[in-house]
């Protein structure tokens, strides 16, 4: 699904959307993307190398359930990879412009959208485009300087050797 381009299966996730009665929702933004093929390769690769076989089976042992040694041991671990991931998923999603403008529509815009929404024909008006980049670059900013400390946890963690 990687090598697939996203505009490919725009009409599939478009019936699909109609049948739920997700159109000119958010939901019919949000939930295409809460999982995707990246997100599943990244974990994967992450916890199969961040995460020894010995400490699950340490936890075993301590009489950890399955529930409490993916809560208590792999849920840690993958921490930083997990808020690596959700930062690119946020940025991809916020950044999205062609999906929202085919399922949301005019009546119900994401940014992107609406900044092209603010662009007329035969004029336009740069203070009022710029002034709605930074709007919509604002909360992007915050959840980097949020984020930055897990940011620098999982690239000090992938850094060291063990």
């Amino acid at each position: 699904t990687m090598a697939v381009p996203a505009q490919l299966g725009v009409v599939p996730l478009f019936i699909v959307m109609s049948k739920l009665g997700w159109n000119g929702e958010l939901v019919s933004v949000i939930v295409p993307a809460m999982v995707t093929a990246f997100g599943v390769f990244w974990m994967t690769q992450y916890i199969r190398d961040a995460l020894p076989y010995e400490l699950i089976e340490a936890a075993r042992v301590d009489g950890a359930s399955m529930f409490r040694t993916f809560w208590s041991v792999a849920l840690p671990a993958a921490r930083p990879a997990a808020s690596m991931l959700a930062l690119f998923t946020f940025v991809g999603s916020w950044t999205n412009f062609f999906w929202p403008f085919v399922v949301l529509g005019a009546k119900n815009p994401t940014l992107p959208v609406a900044l092209q929404l603010l662009q007329a024909s035969y004029f336009k008006d740069y203070s009022l485009v710029m002034a709605g980049v930074v709007v919509a670059t604002l909360p992007l900013l915050i959840l980097f300087i949020v984020a930055g400390r897990q940011l620098v946890t999982g690239i000090m963690q992938g850094a060291v050797k063990g």
